[in-house]
């Protein structure tokens, strides 16, 4: 890993260590299932590049059955990857949808076959601008070609074609997860029989792609960062990333959860140092999840991915009436969004839920009261459960899927 994981809440400004080894991530023991997609049948990205060979890193819970008709696309966001409900191989936390996937949860993994891969363009496995690129011997870093949702959808769909599944019977996702459901639905709409986008849009807005742009040039401020080469000269520029990931976290937290978590109140001190130490519980807080970041993740990837999400705009892909990107679907829908979410605020699903009643889908809609913020779809929420459970139970009843 980049630098050891400290504790939270360290009184010491947190330096990551930039000439620490990251986690290779192509390793043959590195835990995990890789599918291929050979150059001989490279994608077509939507910059027009093809590429090829491309590896798609995914995991796999519960058993196909003989129809296979109850297979489940979990889509990770920005910060995720595929280790969706098993001990994550870097950082040894749990993974990070295990409040929903695993034997007798809402997502049953007794009950479905649920799949998540790593999105093109990641760091824990898919091809991305840290692996080699095989025209030149070395890792591609900027000459990997820019991506798009539709890209990393495009890969998955290769997946879902080499398991030998014709329908997945739920797309489901938050944040950038939920953007690939609603790419998933809209460029292969016979494919999904149920989609689930929650705490997401049709589009980034400008404040989301100004977020992204400070992260991205703090990345592109450090020293190491060298243009997008740090790996040949064995630098990481880790001091950019931990404070992209800094600013991004912010946004994923409300002010009333802050507030109810650190207040005002000082760490591990009884009055302020009058200087520039992390005197707060929240600056030294940020500072713990900016340094435990990079143990596991990329820069170039984090530039990479971050610009997938600011293209994203499904309206201006289609005319600009959203509606047309859903035009005679037949997938079932439920839209899930949380009041204090103001980096995807109810509003965007409004609209969303807009152009699905115009485009005569079957859509549910639901806005889940909550103070915790746009995370609130990765925690312990009873109502968002509550109406998961009965969507999935309705959609698999209507799919005829039969359970023990």
């Amino acid at each position: 890993m980049f630098r050891r994981n400290l504790g939270p809440l360290q009184n010491e400004p947190v330096i990551a260590n930039p000439r620490i080894a990251a986690v290779d991530t192509t390793a043959p023991d590195f835990p995990g299932k890789r599918f291929e997609i050979p150059a001989e049948a490279p994608l077509r990205l939507d910059s027009g590049v093809e590429l090829g060979p491309v590896t798609v890193a995914y995991q796999s819970y519960g058993t196909l059955n003989a129809d296979r008709s109850n297979a489940v696309l979990v889509c990770h966001a920005l910060t995720g990857d595929q280790f969706v409900a098993e001990t994550h191989p870097v950082t040894g936390k749990p993974g990070w949808w295990e409040t929903l996937v695993g034997p007798g949860k809402l997502l049953d993994t007794e009950r479905y076959f649920i799949v998540c891969a790593n999105v093109l363009g990641g760091c824990m496995g898919s091809t991305g601008p840290k692996d080699v690129n095989p025209a030149t011997g070395k890792p591609w870093g900027l000459d990997f070609p820019v991506i798009t949702i539709g890209d990393m959808v495009k890969a998955q769909a290769r997946l879902i074609d080499h398991l030998g599944i014709e329908k997945l019977f739920c797309v489901i996702g938050g944040s950038m997860g939920g953007m690939q459901v609603l790419e998933w639905v809209s460029a292969y709409p016979e494919r999904v029989f149920a989609a689930v986008p929650v705490a997401t849009s049709y589009r980034h807005s400008a404040q989301n792609i100004a977020f992204n742009e400070v992260g991205r040039q703090a990345i592109m401020a450090d020293p190491d960062w060298r243009d997008g080469a740090y790996q040949p000269a064995g630098v990481m520029p880790s001091r950019g990333l931990a404070v992209a990931r800094m600013a991004a976290h912010i946004t994923y937290l409300s002010e009333t959860a802050l507030h109810r978590k650190f207040g005002r109140r000082l760490q591990n001190r009884a009055q302020l140092s009058y200087g520039f130490d992390a005197d707060f519980q929240v600056e030294s807080y940020l500072r713990h999840q900016g340094s435990t970041f990079v143990d596991r993740f990329d820069a170039n990837s984090y530039l990479y991915i971050t610009r997938a999400m600011d293209y994203f705009d499904l309206q201006a892909e289609h005319g600009g009436t959203l509606a047309e990107a859903f035009t005679g679907t037949k997938t079932r829908f439920c839209v899930v969004s949380f009041t204090s979410d103001w980096l995807f605020p109810t509003s965007e699903s409004r609209a969303l839920v807009h152009a699905l009643n115009a485009a005569a889908a079957n859509v549910s809609f639901v806005e889940i009261v909550s103070d915790k913020g746009h995370d609130a779809f990765l925690l312990d929420e009873p109502e968002f459960h509550s109406v998961l459970g009965g969507f999935l139970n309705g959609a698999a009843e209507h799919r005829g899927l039969k359970f023990r």
